[in-house]
């Protein structure tokens, strides 16, 4: 999954979006000037791609929410509980009516998913912080449980973030290299045990690991690790669903090499498809590296799987995207929104 640059698309970038390994790719808020001009780069990559092809952004609420103008500021998940002065059965039910919202409007722009929701425990990141639902697991998992059961239900898969959990180290790794250095049990009672109950559960669609790396498990970020992904999630815990590396030039990932070794370390450790954004060198060396050797550093099966796995990700074709934000419920939920913003 790569990034483009601009408000549209460079003769390059269709060429990029036009490979065959090339499945998706993923919008900032660089893409977006007004809904008229998201509308027209959307409709140019679908032709371009003229595929089954992902289109994703990372549009979470708060301060993460890529389009602004003509979308409802959906606001920051750590707000919901404080609105509903911490009755969690009516935070949920705020909960199940955003998650529909935001997934409501990016569908409603042929837009098929927004990296979210965080599952992430609000305990000391820099980086996590208020993106999180609360800094008490069994809050994370009630609230997260009914903001994915919103998305669900406007038609929108879901991708929880970051495995096994970001939360408790004070490091950014889009700069740095976070580890954190916690016992296995302290891990496992906080931070794993949200993804694990919500795996139990069968609530996701995705995961999205960290660029974390535990000691306590492995000496690899969780992203890059065959404990974490296959031996935990895949065999332990039974997850089918995709798994999305983070963005491959990030600060984080820099432990596992060069561009090429980022690429091979996370595939074969069992990343369903690789983003790389911000860097549009990193996207040509990705590119060409796994034209050349996606095949060698694959078999059969995970191909196979890789790819029944990133089609469940789009929405249902059935779906009416135009008729959600007419109806009632959008009126409602926008509405919702703008209260809990302006309190």
């Amino acid at each position: 999954m790569l990034d483009v640059r601009d408000y549209t698309l460079s003769p390059e970038e269709q060429q990029q979006l036009a490979h065959p390994l090339v499945g998706g790719v993923i919008l900032f808020s660089r893409n977006f000037e007004t809904t008229n001009q998201l509308t027209l780069l959307i409709a140019a990559i679908r032709q371009v791609a003229g595929r089954e092809f992902i289109i994703a952004v990372d549009h979470e609420g708060g301060r993460v929410q890529r389009f602004k103008q003509g979308f409802t500021h959906i606001p920051a998940m750590a707000n919901i509980l404080k609105y509903a002065n911490g009755d969690l059965a009516l935070a949920s039910d705020y909960a199940t009516e955003l998650g529909w919202l935001m997934a409501a409007e990016l569908l409603n722009f042929d837009i098929d998913i927004s990296f979210a929701p965080v599952l992430d425990i609000d305990i000391c990141s820099k980086v996590i912080g208020d993106r999180a639902f609360s800094n008490d697991g069994d809050q994370v998992v009630a609230l997260a449980q009914h903001f994915i059961l919103g998305m669900t239900q406007a038609g929108m898969s879901c991708t929880g973030k970051h495995f096994p959990g970001h939360g408790s180290v004070e490091a950014d790794s889009h700069f740095a290299i976070p580890v954190d250095n916690r016992s296995k049990e302290a891990i496992e009672q906080l931070d794993f045990s949200v993804f694990k109950q919500l795996i139990a559960y069968e609530k996701l669609d995705a995961l999205m690991p960290a660029h974390v790396i535990y000691p306590a498990f492995d000496d690899q970020p969780a992203g890059f690790s065959a404990f974490w992904l296959q031996t935990i999630l895949r065999q332990n815990l039974g997850f089918d669903g995709v798994l999305f590396s983070d963005d491959l030039a990030m600060a984080g990932a820099a432990v596992a090499g060069n561009f090429e070794q980022r690429t091979q370390a996370a595939i074969q450790a069992g990343c369903d498809m690789v983003l790389v954004c911000n860097k549009p060198e990193a996207s040509r060396i990705i590119l060409s590296y796994l034209a050349q050797n996606y095949t060698d550093i694959t078999d059969a099966d995970q191909r196979k799987n890789a790819q029944r796995r990133l089609l469940n990700m789009l929405p249902n074709d059935a779906i009416d995207r135009k008729l959600l934000v007419t109806s009632q419920r959008w009126n409602r939920a926008v509405k919702l929104a703008a209260v809990m913003n302006s309190q």
